[in-house]
């Protein structure tokens, strides 16, 4: 568990990439939106997708933690393991972190009326229908999914090569369509939006938990083969 822990020191010791970059991106989305917010000549709650844009860059730290950080902690004779779940804590401190933050926007936004211009970023009628709770689970899952998704990729670019994650991508984009397409043309597209709006936002989120889960265990395997 020291070794362990050595890792997540390991990650933060350039704080940039897992704090204050996402910082600076959450600050500059919410200024952005909020002076868009007030050239809008309307009444009525505006709603925008703004405070996702750290939750994106997170797909980028997720590649870069293994592209950057992972040769270096060779050179330190650190365990794949060690480095491997070292990795992951860092990234669900990072995402718990994220959670706690749009959280506090969310506040923020209620007690101020949408910044005095009645707009939102944060609090966001539908994901925050279970709660302040079920809304931490919601921002904490995304950030770790995109995390996850983006160390995935590094993964398998590091352990066999470009030519194998670009067939990958084409399989699982071809496999979204085909699913899409199962959809409309079974006409299903209505059900599929009931099944949506009976899981609710909490419930998607769990999903996606799930799906984090299979990432991070496809991941693990093919990490035993990763080139430094």
């Amino acid at each position: 568990m020291r070794r362990t822990i050595n890792v997540i020191r390991l990650q933060l010791i350039n704080k940039g990439t897992f704090v204050w970059y996402p910082l600076m991106i959450l600050a500059a989305a919410t200024l952005i939106s909020i002076l868009i917010y007030a050239m809008i000549p309307v009444d009525t709650p505006k709603y925008g997708g703004g405070g996702q844009a750290p939750l994106w860059y997170f797909f980028a730290i997720g590649m870069s933690a293994m592209t950057l950080t992972f040769p270096f902690s060779q050179a330190m004779s650190i365990a794949r393991r060690e480095f491997f779940f070292g990795t992951l804590l860092t990234a669900i401190l990072a995402s718990a972190l994220m959670g706690v933050l749009f959280l506090i926007g969310g506040g923020i936004e209620v007690a101020t009326n949408g910044y005095g211009v009645n707009g939102y970023l944060f609090y966001l009628p539908w994901l925050w229908n279970a709660g302040p709770g079920g809304a931490f689970v919601v921002f904490f899952t995304l950030a770790l999914f995109f995390f996850v998704l983006g160390f995935t990729g590094a993964t398998i670019y590091k352990s066999w090569g470009q030519l194998v994650l670009i067939i990958v991508s084409v399989a699982l984009s071809l496999a979204l369509i085909g699913l899409v397409f199962l959809v409309t043309r079974l006409d299903l597209w209505n059900h599929v939006g009931a099944g949506i709006m009976d899981l609710g936002a909490l419930g998607l989120a769990l999903w996606g938990l799930v799906v984090t889960a299979v990432l991070t265990a496809v991941s693990f395997l093919a990490f035993r083969r990763t080139i430094p």
